[in-house]
């Protein structure tokens, strides 16, 4: 059993995907199949089983994923700590940040850190605010973003930047004329949110609930893993939503999307990090980049 092997079974295993386990690997996909078939023979075990057009994790599959999972990441912090000294000029940081930091506020940070650190190699992963803080507890990334003040875990974590959150409708909703909303009044249209864990999602429930409205009180005609897909959707007619406003610019300069008279807090976006791991150079450096 090599390290090799064993990053490919793990991402085969989070995307229950040969394929597209070998894209993100940049792969062949023969080489990805024949790694987990070398492992499944080597050990005389089933690590996979067919399920309709995808593919799921047996019983030893299970195992393995968590015992891989934790071995990869005591092998990265040891690469991770021997790179220390060659003081920035190799190594990688390694991110995961939700979908709005990830597209909006964090690309001026990564591109100003590569300029002053070429030689670094950067990973971002990029998944929901429950994602993120999952991903530094179990130590694949060393740092992470989200928004809001959501739980994370035991953490450590600091503010690095401010955002707002507006309540959008396409031009043919009632609220388009931006007249004042009582708390009340929101559950009178159907509502395109991102999937529960997202930290926009959390945030409008939590301001929901402070403004005395129960979440379940609205009709929720969709459920959407991406910001982009939520805007798509309100854009083209249906029901209203609450998004950054950095997702929602486009949309309202164009004429497709108007504000909603409805007052929502800002939000914070944090850095998270683990307490009791030590972390990289470039860690530290990118940390420092991003203080406000």
């Amino acid at each position: 059993m090599t390290l090799d092997q064993l990053r490919i079974f793990v991402a085969v295993a989070e995307r229950e995907h040969v394929t597209r386990a070998a894209q993100a690997l940049n792969l062949a996909q023969s080489a990805v199949s024949h790694a987990i078939a070398a492992l499944e023979a080597q050990h005389q075990v089933r690590l996979f089983e067919r399920r309709g057009r995808g593919i799921v994790l047996t019983e030893a599959g299970i195992v393995l994923l968590t015992e891989a999972r934790t071995l990869l990441a005591q092998v990265g912090m040891i690469e991770l700590a021997l790179s220390d000294f060659s003081a920035l000029k190799r190594g990688t940081l390694s991110l995961h940040a939700s979908q709005t930091i990830a597209s909006y506020w964090l690309p001026r940070h990564l591109a100003a850190f590569h300029a002053a650190h070429p030689q670094v190699r950067i990973r971002l992963e990029i998944g929901n605010s429950a994602a993120v803080v999952a991903a530094v507890q179990a130590g694949t990334a060393e740092l992470g973003f989200v928004e809001g003040d959501g739980e994370t875990g035991g953490l450590a974590r600091r503010p690095v930047a401010r955002d707002r959150l507006l309540v959008v409708v396409g031009p043919g909703h009632p609220w388009a004329d931006g007249r004042r909303l009582a708390p009340a009044d929101l559950a009178g249209s159907d509502w395109v949110l991102r999937e529960p864990g997202s930290g926009t999602r959390a945030m409008f429930e939590d301001a929901l609930i402070r403004a005395g409205v129960a979440p379940s009180a609205l009709r929720i005609a969709l459920e959407l893993p991406s910001n982009e897909a939520v805007r798509g959707v309100v854009e083209a007619g249906l029901g209203a939503t609450c998004l950054s406003a950095s997702v929602a610019a486009a949309g309202l300069e164009a004429g497709l999307l108007r504000q909603a008279g409805v007052d929502l807090p800002d939000r914070r976006f944090h850095l998270l990090h683990h307490p009791g791991r030590p972390r990289s150079r470039a860690a530290l450096a990118f940390a420092a980049q991003v203080e406000p």
